[in-house]
């Protein structure tokens, strides 16, 4: 039988948990905080400076005193422990500057979540959290699980109006924001030739938005013409076995948005035509590429957006920024009425400039449209492609980049996530346990706001508790504690990589999340920091159901609601040996 993409980079069977050192290790504006937990391993020289990538893009140029102290710090670790792989303040985005050294055949990891962009290149590349990347730095290596593989062939090519954006999106509202649950996505097909370098970066980046492990093309003619030289890549053999195949004729997709509050609540552009926009935001690591900048600016060119209307153009690299100005775009961007900011992360997380108002609608490029996303939960965002933003700014309503009035429908029925929220003075504890099992996709933006990330709670648990599910759940923070158990719906922990809510959680003594299913980034976060996360979906429809006492043994593999009896697979010793521990900070300075 032969062996997917990911089977021959890690030379082991899907289901093998294999040991592997990383040829890049990349982190960004959480650095500082990873060395911290560094030291607490007991750490002082990095294993390997070699495979470390430090970025500073997040929050560039800081926004506050906090910021800009981490960001001194973190240029003063690369000097000391050697880093070359070093990118100061307006250099860029890490996924966009992880083109200049992601290559055929490695393995990346990075503390994000939207390392997978990485795979664009032909390498397995994924996202981790801050503690697991600590870990890189004092043992060079870290465990796999061998994923499972979706292969996904595509033919033709996109009609006019039609770009990679609309056909990442396609897929999302095709299988949903947990579809490829920590799976690696193959793109196979004549269609492939028909995607440029930074279509396919746009496709390998949204793959966490579809739960998956990472996402992969070839190492072909398009690569090679991009590289500039020859390559000899890593790729599946005709034979493979995949979970999941589906087919995708690329002249048949139109444009389509992903509307508020879930990146997988996709549509047809033409069924939400007309609605009406305060803002809009063109770059960040999903779109913020020349060929972008170019698309939108085509639109733009010699017009005017109306008064008071926000826009905002933010180029992925300095050197994309300088080559958008030989080309004239940026003149085109200004005039127009935009405003041009520095090649950064700006507002996407909802930390830097552009932050929309109460009651606006936001269109963007970006990755993610959870409800207080861009800093504001009072705001709606919806994701769209480059020429649709643009053509929508300009309109200042959503708007067809095809330039007509399309009745089109998106094909595919499938019950759409919602963000749920508890209500003011609703009482969600009873015995121990916080029901939550109606909630499906609790993100981590919901669990803990990315606006907090970098500034004082980014690395003291006792000071992320008083904040976790805020806005969520705000009796959750007050009346927690140790021995409690969360139970939760399906993709619990969707979202970003930070590792906020788990650390909080575990450090307010949370026994155990029994959910349906887990986002992969999350699992790994809770194992690092000892917070058990049991998956048995039969068992959160029973305390649905009947909201009686639940108790759960470890060793045994049990858990018990009531009367009924529900087992799960007895925890692996090592895996108990870190939940023991109390984390994998513990358990590595002690080993």
């Amino acid at each position: 039988m032969g062996r997917t993409f990911a089977e021959k980079i890690f030379n082991a069977n899907a289901g093998a948990i294999v040991f592997k050192k990383p040829d890049i290790v990349m982190s960004h504006d959480n650095t500082a905080s990873i060395e911290k937990t560094f030291q607490k391993m007991g750490g002082t020289k990095v294993a390997n400076p070699g495979q470390l990538f430090f970025v500073l893009d997040h929050n560039a140029p800081p926004t506050s005193s906090k910021l800009a102290n981490d960001y001194q710090r973190i240029r003063e670790i690369a000097a000391e422990q050697g880093v070359k792989k070093f990118h100061d303040v307006g250099d860029g985005i890490c996924h966009q500057l992880m083109s200049l050294y992601a290559r055929p055949g490695m393995v990346i990891v990075g503390s994000d979540s939207h390392t997978c962009t990485a795979g664009a290149f032909n390498a397995f590349a994924a996202g981790i959290d801050r503690t697991e990347t600590a870990g890189l730095w004092k043992q060079g290596e870290t465990w796999f699980l061998v994923p499972d593989s979706i292969k996904v062939t595509l033919k033709g090519k996109f009609q006019k109006g039609v770009y990679a954006k609309d056909l990442s999106l396609w897929i999302i509202g095709m299988i949903g924001s947990s579809g490829a649950d920590y799976r690696s996505i193959e793109f196979h097909g004549e269609g492939v030739m028909n995607l440029t370098i930074s279509d396919r970066m746009t496709l390998t980046n949204l793959a966490s938005e579809m739960g998956a492990k990472n996402a992969v093309f070839p190492a072909d003619e398009v690569l090679e013409a991009w590289l500039g030289e020859p390559v000899k890549g890593v790729w599946a053999d005709p034979d493979a076995k995949y979970s999941q195949e589906i087919d995708i004729d690329l002249g048949e997709i139109f444009p389509v948005v992903a509307a508020p509050h879930h990146v997988d609540n996709v549509k047809a552009l033409s069924e939400v035509q007309g609605t009406k926009l305060q803002e809009a935001l063109v770059g960040t690591c999903t779109n913020g590429r020349l060929e972008d900048l170019r698309e939108a600016a085509a639109v733009l060119k010699g017009k005017k957006i109306p008064a008071g209307f926000q826009f905002l153009v933010i180029p992925a690299s300095r050197e994309i920024y300088l080559q958008a100005m030989e080309e004239g775009l940026v003149r085109t961007f200004i005039g127009a009425g935009a405003n041009v900011l520095s090649a950064s992360c700006g507002p996407c997380l909802g930390t830097g400039q552009g932050i929309p108002a109460d009651g606006y609608t936001v269109i963007s490029t970006a990755n993610r449209n959870f409800k207080g996303r861009m800093g504001n939960k009072e705001s709606s965002i919806y994701l769209a492609s480059p020429a649709t933003v643009a053509v929508s700014a300009l309109h200042g309503e959503i708007t067809d980049p095809r330039g007509i009035k399309a009745n089109d429908k998106f094909p595919y029925s499938r019950p759409q996530s919602s963000t749920v929220m508890i209500a003011e003075g609703e009482d969600r504890y009873s015995e121990g346990t916080w029901n939550y099992s109606d909630v499906d996709n609790l993100n981590t933006d919901q669990m803990f706001a990315g606006n907090l990330t970098y500034n004082v709670l980014s690395s003291e648990p006792d000071k992320i508790l008083p904040h976790l599910f805020k806005g969520f759940d705000d009796n959750f923070a007050e009346k927690v504690k140790e021995g409690d158990l969360i139970i939760a719906g399906a993709n619990f922990g969707c979202g970003s990589s930070r590792e906020h809510p788990s650390v909080g959680l575990a450090f307010a003594g949370v026994k155990a999340v029994i959910c349906k299913s887990v986002n992969r980034i999350f699992y790994r976060s809770s194992v690092n920091q000892g917070l058990p996360i049991i998956i048995l979906p039969e068992a959160v429809d029973e305390y649905k159901a009947t909201r009686r006492k639940v108790d759960i043994e470890f060793e045994s593999g049990m858990v018990k609601i009531g009367e009924k009896t529900f087992h799960f697979e007895p925890l692996p010793d090592k895996l108990m040996a870190i939940f023991n521990a109390r984390g994998l900070v513990n358990y590595i300075k002690n080993a």
